[in-house]
C-alpha cells in the first residue's frame, strides 16, 4: 500500500468516528434531555446548538471527513488494488451519513428554526431516527476504515 492509500482511510475513519461520536451524544444524551423540557425551551436550545455547530472546527471535521471518504472511493475506482473492499464500504457508509445529514437533518433544523415550538413533536419524530441512522453509518464506516487488515 502506498502512503496515500494508507493515510486517506485513516483520516476518513478518524474524522468519521469523531462525527459519529457527536451524533451518538445527541442520540444518547442531548435529545433525551431536550425531550424532557417544555417545547419552547427545547426549541430555543436546539436552535442555539444548531447555530453553534456551524463553526470552523466542526465544519472542517464534517466536510473534511466526507472529502477524505470520497477520496478513498475515488482512489479505489482509479486503482482498485489501492483500497480493500472493506475500506471502500466504510468510506461509502461515511458518505451516506454525510448525505443523510445534508438531506434530512439540516433541512429539519432549518424548518424548526422557522416554525418554532409548534413543530417540536413533528421535528422529533423525523430528526431523531435520522440522527440515529447517521450516527450508525458514521461509526460503522469509521470501524471499517480503521480496523487493521492483514496484508
Amino acid at each position: 500500500m502506498t502512503t496515500l492509500s494508507t493515510w486517506l482511510p485513516t483520516a476518513a475513519g478518524t474524522g468519521s468516528a469523531l462525527v459519529g461520536g457527536f451524533y451518538f451524544a445527541f442520540s444518547a444524551l442531548v435529545m433525551p434531555a431536550l425531550r424532557g423540557r417544555p417545547a419552547s425551551e427545547a426549541v430555543t436550545a436546539m436552535n442555539s446548538i444548531n447555530r453553534k455547530a456551524v463553526t470552523p472546527p466542526f465544519m472542517i471535521l464534517f466536510f473534511g471527513s466526507a472529502a477524505a471518504s470520497a477520496a478513498v472511493v475515488i482512489t479505489a475506482v482509479v486503482d482498485p488494488a489501492s483500497q480493500p473492499p472493506l475500506r471502500v464500504a466504510g468510506a461509502a457508509a461515511c458518505l451516506a451519513g454525510f448525505v443523510s445529514t445534508m438531506a434530512v437533518n439540516v433541512p429539519l433544523n432549518n424548518r424548526l428554526a422557522q416554525a418554532g415550538s409548534q413543530d417540536w413533536n413533528r421535528f422529533l419524530r423525523s430528526w431523531v431516527p435520522a440522527n440515529h441512522a447517521r450516527a450508525a453509518l458514521s461509526i460503522a464506516g469509521a470501524v471499517a476504515l480503521l480496523v487493521p487488515l492483514n496484508p
